[in-house]
């Protein structure tokens, strides 16, 4: 009996430590794999990346920081057995045993003895995950003063590299891609009143043509914002301008009207991520005593895009022989070639920025130090020999970059390429939700709110007046041209062929017998309550011609656009209709003024801002930000009060002009403010979201105010002034970063 009493005892303890051994081998393990990738961590991290030594043994690569102090904590991990249990002491790494380790059966006291050992094991581990898993708090303390280290040297570098040909040819490469966002604004609004005959629109049709491509351009900003600050401002800004020249080219060619405009959305989309993503890119390659003035030089390109869209629209659009058809299913007019043109500006910034780098800015953000390292020796070397210097060396040697907190995504080798982008694209959303998110926390929350409101602000006014203003010249147009209409009373016509063409008349209660009506133009013709008898049609153009509560008695239509909902509250009486001529015509000549003047209005409108840009490029770094954000703003809402005197087509475009020349500053030292109150690895995303939001209140300050055109001008007046007004008074509440260096 007593020997199947131990005997049990021998098999339960027996049981207990295997468990126990189970138990404490399995995370020891875990923690083995820990400390391997704490490892790897620092050692990617902390390496020290000296350069100009003579010899060149890996072993040494991560020694010790320079005389300067060093941008790297080089040193590993001081005591790296300090995680291992006292069982595992006297062992190599390589042939390391786990505690407890099953060498035979255990007796009743070393079970026991496992059991203790495993508890310090368990004991270990905890300090060592608490070790792994730091506070976040602590961790963002961390990094926040590596990007204060990094932005002090950063500058210090840039002064080094001087401002020279590479910043230049930058420039203007970042302008072709800035030019094609100002085009975009402008391309739908010209081919607008060409594109409504050809594609059949209605007024709502019309209308949702004239907006997608804001709401386009707010989708854009926000998504290549976000991505800017994850795969970078190069990548990002070639994919966007790559969206859009093939869209805009896709749309030149295609017939249908939701095709067109799904075209036109998608482009817009592309061209959204320009904004947000030039300011940012070019302001990463210049100092802060040079950032101000140039960035505002910069701007100068949007107003170039404008100037090129109205040129060539006036140019190419009113020239209906550059064009063609086949049949009546597929037509390719001149507002087409004007469509392809404008994609020019696109693809010409694509085919320039590959030659250029990514920002040094963002490697060294994103702990990419060699890469940041070359770029800024380029920088330097290209500038150095421009200005006559071939001989002077770049003096730095080690930069400091920024403690990393990427996720880990781990996918496994065996799956599909389809899972394997669903997890890449996952984790970049929610890294890009993420750093979103952060311009919300309670350091960037009361910037980011007062930002939102200038913005805003900014916006509806200014896209609200500047379509106004046009809508409004149209207006005045339509008055002074009604003012000129002729009107005939019971007239009577019998025997006469009319082959000349009829403008601008209204005919009532006329009678019209055995006439013929051959080869004409009909524009602005209204026939009241007129009786039609044995008449003859052919070969009729007709724009904005409407016939009411006529009588047709025997009467033919032949090859004519008379079509019946031209013929409102008639009667038809033994009449036909042959061969109508089908589709939608584009405008017949007399249009064409009206084109010029809507393409003059825009360029003399675009060229007003020119004195604004130069001011402002002169002044942004003397003055400072807010000054010139809040100074603008002030002088354009007074100038509001000058629409009530807009009575003429001529008052219209002076008032049009001053606004835009005057606005032009605020803009400016908005995108330069915008740029400066975030630190680097959230600016993209904070003046995506920001461009976002403008183009959101354009597309409200534009519904809001065409709605009143005819109708008053006190509402936009009183609208445009009083969102200027609050938005030069929260402007003042906002820090002022002239002279800081960027965050």
């Amino acid at each position: 009996m007593e020997d199947d009493g131990r005997y049990r005892d021998g098999r339960s303890d027996f049981i207990r430590g295997a468990k126990d051994i189970a138990k404490v081998a399995k995370k020891q393990v875990g923690k083995k794999v820990g400390r391997g990738v704490d490892k790897m961590t620092d050692e990617y991290t902390k390496r020290s990346y000296k350069r100009f030594e003579e010899d060149d043994d890996d072993e040494d690569y991560g020694g010790a920081p320079g005389n300067d102090g060093g941008y790297y904590r080089n040193d590993s991990r001081a005591n790296d057995d300090e995680g291992h249990s006292d069982s595992t002491e006297g062992h190599d790494e390589d042939d390391e045993i786990y505690e407890g380790e099953y060498q035979g059966i255990p007796r009743g006291e070393s079970g026991k003895a496992a059991g203790v050992e495993g508890e310090d094991a368990v004991d270990g581990l905890a300090a060592a995950q608490a070790r792994q898993f730091r506070d976040r708090s602590a961790y963002e303390a961390e990094r926040r003063k590596d990007q204060e280290e990094l932005a002090e040297q950063y500058e210090a570098i840039l002064q080094e590299c001087g401002h020279g040909k590479f910043q230049w040819t930058l420039y203007f490469i970042l302008g072709l891609a800035l030019m094609a966002d100002g085009v975009e604004i402008f391309v739908v609004g010209f081919v607008l009143p060409s594109a409504e005959k050809d594609m059949c629109l209605s007024e709502p049709n019309k209308g949702m043509l004239g907006l997608i491509v804001y709401l386009g351009m707010m989708v854009g900003a926000f998504v290549w914002g976000g991505l800017a600050d994850r795969i970078g401002r190069r990548q990002t800004l070639l994919i966007s301008l790559s969206i859009n020249s093939v869209f805009a080219f896709f749309s030149s060619f295609v017939q249908g009207y939701v095709s067109f405009l799904f075209c036109r959305l998608a482009s817009g989309v592309g061209i959204g991520g320009s904004i947000p993503i030039v300011f940012s890119y070019y302001s990463e390659f210049l100092a802060q005593e040079k950032r101000g003035e140039h960035l505002s030089w910069l701007c100068m390109f949007w107003m170039i895009g404008g100037i090129y869209a109205s040129a060539m629209a006036w140019a190419i659009i009113p020239h209906y022989g550059w064009s063609f058809q086949m049949g009546s299913a597929y037509q390719f007019h001149s507002w087409r070639v004007f469509v392809l043109v404008c994609a020019f500006p696109a693809v010409a910034a694509i085919s320039a920025l590959t030659t250029m780098p990514e920002s040094p800015r963002f490697f060294l953000e994103n702990g990419k130090h060699d890469e940041a390292w070359m770029i800024l020796k380029q920088v330097h070397d290209t500038n150095m020999r421009a200005k006559g210097y071939p001989e002077r060396v770049f003096s730095v040697t080690t930069i400091k970059t920024v403690k990393q907190m990427d996720d880990m995504v781990i996918i496994s080798e065996n799956a599909s390429w389809h899972a394997k982008w669903r997890l890449k694209l996952t984790s970049i959303f929610h890294q890009v939700w993420s750093n979103f998110l952060t311009i919300f926390s309670p350091e960037y929350r009361r910037t980011t709110y007062m930002m939102m409101a200038v913005w805003f602000s900014m916006s509806f006014s200014y896209y609200g007046l500047t379509v106004w203003f046009p809508d409004m010249i149209k207006y005045l147009q339509k008055q002074e041209y009604s003012s000129r209409t002729r009107t005939f009373l019971k007239e009577k016509v019998e025997h006469v062929t009319f082959n000349f063409t009829l403008e601008n008349q209204v005919h009532k209660q006329g009678e019209y017998f055995n006439d013929k009506f051959m080869n004409l133009r009909m524009r602005s013709m209204v026939f009241e309550d007129s009786l039609f008898e044995e008449c003859y049609f052919e070969d009729i153009t007709s724009s904005n011609t409407f016939f009411k509560n006529c009588t047709f008695i025997a009467t033919l239509f032949y090859n004519t656009d008379l079509f019946k909902y031209r013929l409102v509250n008639c009667k038809l009486i033994n009449s036909t209709f042959l061969h109508n001529k089908e589709g939608c015509l584009l405008s017949d000549i007399s249009d064409d003024n009206n084109a010029y003047m809507v393409y003059f209005v825009s360029f003399l409108g675009t060229l007003a801002v020119l004195p604004g840009n130069i001011v402002s490029a002169l002044l942004m770094d003397k003055i400072g930000r807010l000054r010139m954000l809040a100074g603008s703003s002030v002088i354009s809402c007074i100038s509001c009060f000058f629409l009530s005197f807009g009575n003429s087509e001529s008052a219209m475009i002076a008032l049009l002009c001053l606004f835009g020349g005057i606005s032009i500053a605020s803009w400016n030292a908005l995108d330069v403010l915008t740029v400066e109150l975030y630190p680097s690895d959230k600016r993209t995303t904070a003046f995506g979201f920001l461009n976002a939001l403008c183009k959101l209140a354009a597309v409200l300050g534009i519904s809001i105010f065409t709605s009143f055109v005819g109708i008053t001008k006190a509402v936009p007046i009183m609208f445009a002034s009083g969102a200027l007004a609050v938005g030069s008074f929260l402007a003042l509440k906002l820090p002022e970063t002239r002279g800081q260096v960027l965050q």
